[in-house]
Parts: C-alpha cells; structure tokens; sequence
C-alpha cells in the first residue's frame, strides 16, 4: 500500500462503524465509509461533537448534518498546494487526500524531465493534479463533464499560484475528447485518467468504468508523445483492483513504448489506531521502468 503521510492539514483520526473521523484544516467531519465493517469504540471526543456530519437515508441518498462552526468553503494546504473545501453531495469534499501520494509522483516526474512536459488530465475532477503539474513546470489540459467542476478546479489552481497561459480549461465527455485529439494527432507525454465508476457526460453519455476502461486506455496510449514519461490510472471501483489496472495498462503500453507497470492500493494512516484504511488504487507506467 502507497500511503499519503506528508498530510499536515488533513488527519484521519479514527473509523469505525462505516464512518470516518477526519480533520481537513481546523474543520472536523464524520462521513460515512462502507468499507469500514469494523464496530471498533469511538472513544476520541471529537465523534460527539464534529462541525458537520454526513448521514445516510434509508431510502437511499443522504445529506450533511452542519453544526456551530460550519463554514460554507475553507481553505487547506498541501506542501506548495491550495485546495478549496467544502461539503457537498454524496459525502464529498472536492479532494481526495490519499492522492497525495499521486501528485508528489507526477511533480517528480516532470521535474526530472529537464525538458517541457505536457500533461492531459482526464476526468480530472477539482484539479489537484492538474494544480500539482502546473506548480512543477508541466503545461496542462484539464478536462471534465462538469462546468462546476472545471469552475472549482480553476479556483485550486488560483489559489495555489499556478493556472495561467500553460493550461487550458476543457468541459467536454473525456471519451469524445480523446477520440478529436486522436484525429487532431495531438501529443502528451504525461496523461492521467480518474474515472468514475459511473457518470454523464454534458449529452447524457453513460459511462461505466468496466465497460469503458480497457478500450479508453488503449485509446489514450496512441495520445502518447514519442518521448512519453508517464501514465496513471486510478480506480475506486470494487472489484477493480490495481493488479487488474495493471494488466491493462501493460498490454496497452509496454509492447509500444517498453517501460514497466507498477500499482497498489493508496491508503491513509489513522491517527488512533496506528493501522492504514485502503482508500482506492492506482496503476502506473513509467518510461524508465
């Protein structure tokens, strides 16, 4: 497991129960997690008296529970990085910070380029990533099927000091997108993929990451300059494990550009316990191997 533990504005403090406890900046949330089946005791304080808390329906759905305290959006660091928070739907918050480990990668990466990198982000969500390749040098295209969060993806990127002439804004279907770039013979030497498990595109367009992954990756490695760096994939699809990720983008990448494939599970350290809570996978080809 590849564990984010440069955090010092987000904290896993304890899980238990399907719930996590977490600390983003000075802000305290208990948000739900299926995967946590332990009924651990919740002994620490801060479980009775978090600032906001995301409660499930049972029928289905759910919705935040703020409390005194509650601000609208805050703001919290990582390293040279600003990312906007805030509580929205389904549980989230616009970040997912066991990526950490995925953008300090991809800023070691263009940095011991020695050489201008470009960088595709697809699906590329609230623009951590994109924010992180900006601030080691790369220029970036940043695409998603949400206006709203291309919108706040800029705003990560204002507020780190980065986003200016070296990327561009893309709302587009990411499977459309890449099909254009193909026929445009447009270049990358990084790209990045974070599908959901499921989603709309602007037109209606399902996608489905099973049905989808395999045929997209391979479209994306004909994306690849002919001096390619890198390519990551991640998934938080049950039953899409890294070993399977890593199977595609072996086959889809080392027979053309050799290298080697290498992924794992990302997790976070919990404060309390001492143990690492599994939160998604990633598969990563590198030219160097």
């Amino acid at each position: 497991m590849r564990v984010a533990d440069k955090w010092v504005d987000y904290e896993l403090i304890d899980c238990s129960d399907g719930e996590r406890l977490e600390r983003w900046g000075d802000i305290i949330l208990v948000r739900p997690d299926p995967q946590i089946i332990w009924k651990t005791p919740k002994d620490n304080e801060l479980w009775k008296s978090p600032h906001a808390q995301y409660r499930r329906s049972k029928t289905g759905g759910g919705a935040w529970h703020n409390y005194v305290g509650m601000p609208g959006y805050w703001k919290i660091n990582y390293g040279e990085l600003t990312f906007n928070i805030k509580t929205m739907g389904f549980k989230h918050t616009g970040i997912f910070p066991e990526q950490a480990v995925n953008w300090d990668m991809l800023a070691d990466v263009i940095r011991g380029a020695d050489r201008p990198v470009s960088v595709l982000n697809l699906f590329g969500y609230t623009g951590a990533a994109t924010a992180a390749a900006l601030k080691a040098g790369a220029a970036v295209v940043h695409v998603d099927a949400s206006k709203g969060m291309v919108q706040w993806a800029k705003e990560n990127a204002a507020s780190s000091g980065v986003g200016g002439e070296n990327v561009r804004w893309i709302v587009d279907d990411c499977i459309k997108f890449v099909r254009r770039e193909l026929r445009r013979k447009s270049k990358y030497d990084i790209i990045i993929m974070d599908p959901p498990s499921y989603g709309r595109g602007p037109g209606g367009e399902v996608w489905r990451l099973e049905d989808e992954v395999f045929s997209f990756a391979q479209s994306c490695a004909e994306l690849l300059s002919d001096e390619p760096l890198m390519v990551l994939l991640n998934s938080y699809t049950t039953g899409l494990s890294s070993s399977v990720m890593n199977y595609i983008l072996h086959y889809a990448l080392v027979p053309k550009y050799g290298g080697a494939v290498d992924g794992d599970e990302l997790g976070l350290n919990v404060s309390e316990t001492g143990l690492a809570l599994p939160c998604g996978a990633s598969s990563l080809w590198t030219a160097r191997g």
